[in-house]
């Protein structure tokens, strides 16, 4: 009779103690990790939907270049040569006897613009920022003309500009107002020789104009019109072509006349319209 072999040894059992130990010991490799068959069950999911995604990405990618290849023998029409589109009018050509970035001249005001808080010299000039700005903003280019600068160079910056601006202020004796009958009379000069050259006279610039034309510094009144609004009076059968009036729409050249849409701001100076005052001044003119 054969002699049975005994059963094997069960395994050792090692305590968590001992378990700690070796994972804990530098020369003892980790266990790998067990994973739950949920987590396995996820993750093999996960690929193939992600397979399931590069399939219908290639499918669609064919499925676009076929499209494209059917449609690659259409030409391509631009807007302006298809009727599809509404016809864009071109803009008409420069015309090459205007000058589109003129230089225009501003003369100086005595003083600082600050009542001496800035320059309390006998000799500053300035120029406001915003008559700058006016001719700027209009694409022309601005030199300043020092009205107490050497006559030369005065008169050397005159003839690179072409225009001319008075601005407002309150100088109307001495060297300025000089200055600026010199400056009318060689503007006045330009014109009749077949220059054409304009001078735009703002506020105190048109009240020195008028006396230059007249040629009577004491044309000017007394007035008390400061921020006060008014109608606008057309004389009689009057020519507005020509005039910035002629851009006005015809309801609102009728509102003006009748609606306080004016605004006077006369600070002190201005001359009455009169009969004698108006010849005064245009007899200084050959018509």
């Amino acid at each position: 009779m054969a002699q049975q072999s005994p059963p094997p040894p069960p395994p050792p059992t090692i305590s968590a103690t001992t378990s700690s130990a070796i994972s804990s010991s530098s020369n003892t490799t980790s266990p790998r990790p067990y994973l739950v068959p949920s987590v396995i069950s996820s993750s093999a999911s996960s690929d193939m939907l992600n397979y399931l995604w590069v399939a219908l990405l290639i499918a669609l990618s064919k499925e676009l270049t076929a499209a494209a290849n059917a449609q690659s023998d259409v030409p391509l029409l631009l807007p302006s040569e298809s009727d599809a589109f509404p016809r864009i009018q071109r803009c008409p050509a420069a015309d090459p006897r205007l000058n589109y970035r003129p230089v225009i001249g501003i003369l100086s005001h005595p003083g600082d613009g600050a009542s001496g808080r800035l320059n309390n010299a006998t000799n500053a000039s300035y120029i406001a920022a915003s008559y700058v700005k006016f001719v700027e903003s209009a694409g022309a280019r601005v030199i300043p003309l020092i009205y107490n600068e050497p006559v030369k160079i005065l008169y050397e910056k005159l003839n690179l500009v072409n225009g001319m601006l008075f601005t407002g202020g309150w100088a109307k004796s001495g060297l300025y107002f000089e200055v600026v009958e010199s400056i009318f009379k060689n503007v006045l000069s330009k014109n009749d020789a077949g220059d054409h050259f304009p001078l735009l006279a703002i506020c105190l610039g048109f009240e020195l104009l008028t006396m230059a034309v007249s040629q009577d510094n004491n044309i000017l009144e007394k007035f008390n019109a400061a921020d006060q609004a008014s109608t606008l009076q057309f004389t009689r059968n009057i020519d507005i072509n020509g005039t910035v009036f002629q851009r006005f729409p015809p309801a609102l050249l009728k509102k003006l006349s009748t609606d306080c849409l004016v605004m006077q701001n006369h600070h002190v100076n201005g001359f009455s319209f009169s009969w004698q005052c108006v010849m005064n001044i245009l007899t200084c003119f050959q018509f």
